[in-house]
């Protein structure tokens, strides 16, 4: 198996666990290794400084030029970034594998474009579980899908939905309901915040079907989605509370290490699930 090369938009959150670990010896001899070629950030200078301990440093390139020097781009941008890594990743025939879930909804000529180039697109659990059982659930005859997220106001603040309609969370005293419909209008109202809930509509009945809850609750500390599915042939409730990160309380601390245990999977002789 040849040496992968890698490329990260961005450096946040995530995008910076995974520079860190796709420079450490385990990520550099899996396989025949995952190389970290490329990477992006607001800044070159800013890249340079937060990428400063690493031992083997990467090109700073424009997003747009990542797909040039790799085999798979990470996005792990704002999502109004979105298409500027996406497109050329996919034109390229290379494999994008995107953070910004939400933005797939939007920018769906990018998956039809995959289908004439070759390109994959390969999404990341992130801080979800369970969707191996939910595309299994999806060969069958699948009748519902619910997911139900409460999360720290601070992780809602800026979301758009919020600021747009004036709601101020810095003082709630109980949980309060921000949106109840679609998948796919969530998608639109919280861009930044639901990509979790796109990624398991992708899995299973589709962003129009799966129908999601968003609360802003001062009681949890953590970020909390419960999914209830229903199919002919099971029926399954999952729960999940992620840590969110220091740096973004609206990013859980497993989106880094699901982004890595997706890159391990392209050179691991064994994959476990479906």
């Amino acid at each position: 198996m040849a040496q992968v090369k890698v490329a990260l938009a961005g450096l946040g959150a995530v995008g910076l666990k995974v520079a860190e670990w796709l420079d450490s010896d385990d990520a550099r001899t899996l396989g025949q290794g995952l190389d970290l070629v490329a990477a992006t950030a607001s800044s070159e200078s800013s890249a340079r400084t937060k990428l400063a301990g690493l031992t083997h440093q990467p090109s700073y390139l424009s997003p747009g030029d990542l797909a040039e020097a790799a085999d798979v781009v990470v996005e792990c941008l704002p999502p109004d970034l979105f298409r500027a890594v996406a497109e050329p990743t996919v034109k390229a025939g290379k494999v994008l594998m995107p953070l910004s879930v939400t933005q797939l909804l939007v920018n769906w000529d990018i998956v039809d474009l995959a289908t004439e180039t070759g390109a994959r697109i390969i999404v990341p659990t992130g801080a979800l579980l369970g969707l191996d059982a939910v595309r299994a659930a999806a060969e069958g005859t699948l009748r519902s899908v619910t997911m139900r997220t409460r999360k720290p106001p601070a992780g809602l603040a800026k979301a758009p939905f919020v600021i747009e309609q004036g709601i101020d969370l810095s003082d709630l005293s109980e949980p309060l309901r921000l949106y109840q419909g679609s998948v796919r209008d969530a998608a639109q109202k919280f861009p930044a915040n639901v990509n979790v809930a796109v990624a398991l509509s992708l899995a299973g009945a589709g962003p129009d079907e799966t129908q999601y809850e968003i609360w802003a609750d001062p009681g949890v500390t953590r970020n909390t989605h419960v999914i209830e599915v229903d199919a002919a042939e099971v029926s399954f409730e999952m729960s999940i509370a992620g840590v969110p990160t220091e740096e973004n309380p609206a990013t859980g601390k497993l989106t880094p290490l699901s982004t890595i245990a997706a890159l391990k999977a392209l050179v691991q002789p064994l994959k476990i699930g479906s």
